[in-house]
């Protein structure tokens, strides 16, 4: 029986592991970057074309390679990082595996040009499918440049499985944020098509972080800080009030590389406790700084994940470090006023003299002393009948009074008491700002009037991006709308979706992330134009995290929860009515987006049995 066990081919072998490391173009972006800045580069220029399928191209300033490293540097376990077992446990570079360059050239066409400092001439190396094509001597400047071209050409399977340039794009930037928000000490470009995305200067931190995330960052960082013996930790976090919908300004890096952690995640979210609205996320940039013995990276290929050796006790300092965080931030004024005149202390000259304010006290005031009047006896008991049969009504309303009752905008027949006569069409009532209530001949019809809204929108919206002709109404002054680049390159991705549904935005020709919107959907009341994008784009992040949606139906559900009627706006009966129409005249009118209950019947046996002897 002949053997049946044999080694796989190298270009075999190169895919294999090609598969665990280059997933995408923003895969191989994050392993060259890493390799420039292991070169020691201060310069690394990133330039792109179609998303990273066509051309993908990383030059920095570093220290390049000799002909025989530049050669060697294609093959399988070719690594300049380390030398023996003991050094995984001591590692400091980027990378270490040196796998990266292999399983790059193993599904693509590479070109290399790399020169070191003191060499008169470069080495230029063409590598395809694992295979050098040629080998030849050329002038280039000191350094080195890779040229990814055709990314899996050679595997046409994983080629088709790639997402749009929209999309593609957007992970490109996600992984060039994260290596350019590890090194602000260092100077980055990126490129797309010929234009810049981003032209970033050597800096600090804070900088860096505004310089990618715009301006508005500037008075949303608060500055965490703690230094022990086993470790530092550095960075910043969002105030609470920014917090997000989705995870999308969250970064922890290690001894300056970026990592993913779950259970790190739920430290920073356990210290903002109670400081932010339900299922909302902080922004974080947290810098950990460790002796590397007291850390595994070699864990996964790509190097994202981290295992500590006591991850309870960085669980507990970077939560104590967040906590402490807000609360100096909670003590510190961050408006100053100027100072006004009548409330100016300054030391007068000496010359001059002193004339403090007098303040006149009242001792025997009590500012939580009930004035009574002259209530009778009975008054007072009826009143504290009241207080123990609505405990929580009463609470309410001594901290805020109610202005307007709790059933709104009642009709005049109802106003004088229910009659058999009463006409079931004029019969919704609003209860709480939040609740529709119509009687029906069953008993009750409670409808929730924000997941009814929910519901009528998306419907709405569907149909309107299958037709195609959707109303605009145009502005009068185009409004200009400025987005970070990852959220530029997702409006670029609905752009032509929300046009149908009336919008119409198109990027601005002259400055990079910018659009002009003139005109939106008719019949659209007035509104913040450029939070509501930011608001469907928010949304639409967190549909494709959460739900995984086909684009157009997350721009729908992102686009009804953004304008749909809120719980606590006030509405007149006409407004009601059309509601309670709208809903049934949805294909799907009792289930929410979320799928939950748009409407309940109380029946009058339920309510019946309320009333009788148990």
């Amino acid at each position: 029986m002949p053997d049946i066990i044999h080694l796989l081919p190298d270009s075999v072998a190169n895919q294999i592991a090609a598969g665990e490391v280059i997933q995408r173009p923003a895969s191989a972006l994050k392993e060259l970057m890493e390799n420039s800045i292991d070169s020691g580069a201060n310069q690394i220029d990133v330039i792109i074309k179609d998303a990273g399928k066509t051309l993908l191209q990383v030059t920095d300033n570093g220290s390049g390679m000799s002909e025989t490293d530049a050669r060697l540097s294609f093959e399988r376990h070719a690594t300049s990082k380390i030398n023996k077992v003991d050094d995984l446990f001591e590692i400091r570079t980027m990378g270490f595996r040196g796998e990266a360059l292999a399983s790059i050239a193993a599904i693509a066409q590479v070109e290399m040009r790399s020169k070191k400092a003191d060499q008169e001439l470069g080495t230029c190396i063409f590598n395809e499918g694992s295979q050098v094509k040629s080998q030849e001597a050329c002038q280039c400047p000191a350094g080195t440049t890779i040229m990814v071209k055709n990314l899996f050409y050679n595997v046409p399977a994983r080629r088709k499985f790639l997402k749009a340039n929209t999309i593609e794009i957007r992970h490109i930037i996600d992984e060039f944020q994260r290596v350019a928000l590890a090194r602000p000490d260092l100077n980055f470009s990126l490129f797309h098509d010929r234009k810049p995305v981003f032209q970033l200067k050597a800096s600090n931190l804070k900088q860096r972080i505004i310089s990618i995330f715009g301006s508005q960052f500037n008075q949303r960082l608060v500055q965490v800080e703690q230094k022990m013996d086993i470790l530092s930790m550095s960075g910043f976090i969002g105030k609470p009030e920014f917090a997000k919908k989705t995870r999308g300004e969250q970064f922890f890096f290690v001894n300056q590389r970026f990592m993913k952690h779950p259970y790190l995640n739920h430290a920073i979210d356990s210290a903002f406790d109670e400081l932010m609205p339900e299922k909302s996320f902080p922004s974080y940039f947290i810098f950990i700084e460790i002796d590397p013995k007291e850390i595994d990276i070699n864990i996964h290929p790509t190097k994202t994940e981290i295992k500590f050796q006591d991850e309870k006790m960085i669980y507990s300092i970077l939560r104590s470090a967040v906590k402490q965080a807000l609360g100096k931030f909670s003590i510190t004024p961050s408006m100053n006023f100027e100072v006004e005149p009548t409330f100016d202390f300054r030391q007068p000259p000496k010359d001059q003299p002193i004339h403090q304010p007098q303040i006149r006290i009242n001792p025997d005031y009590n500012p939580f002393e009930r004035q009574q009047g002259n209530q009778t006896d009975r008054n007072k008991s009826n009143l504290e009948n009241w207080e123990k049969l609505f405990p929580e009504r009463n609470n309410r309303f001594s901290q805020n009074p109610p202005t307007k009752p709790e059933f709104e905008n009642v009709s005049s027949q109802t106003e004088a008491g229910f009659t058999e006569n009463l006409s079931t069409e004029n019969n919704f009532y609003q209860l709480h700002r939040k609740f529709i209530l119509s009687q029906i001949k069953s008993g009750l019809m409670v409808i929730d009037q924000q997941k009814a809204h929910e519901r009528i929108l998306y419907e709405r919206y569907i149909e309107l991006m299958g037709a195609g002709n959707s109303l605009s109404q145009q502005e009068l002054f185009p409004i200009k709308l400025s987005l970070s680049p990852a959220d530029a390159a997702l409006l670029n991705e609905v752009c032509e979706e929300l046009n149908l549904l009336g919008f119409s935005i198109k990027p601005d020709e002259k400055k990079s992330f910018q659009f002009v919107i003139d005109g939106t959907p008719a019949g659209m009341k007035q509104t913040n134009i450029e939070d509501l994008i930011e608001g469907i784009l928010e949304a639409y992040k967190t549909n494709q995290v959460s739900y995984d949606l086909d684009k157009s139906v997350n721009l729908a559900r992102s686009m009804a929860k953004n304008l749909a009627i809120k719980a606590g706006k006030v509405l007149q009966n006409i407004e009601m009515r059309t509601i309670i129409d709208e809903l049934f005249a949805c294909k799907i009118p009792e289930i929410s987006l979320d799928g939950e209950s748009i409407v309940n019947i109380i029946t009058i046996s339920e309510l019946t049995s309320r009333f009788s002897r148990k």
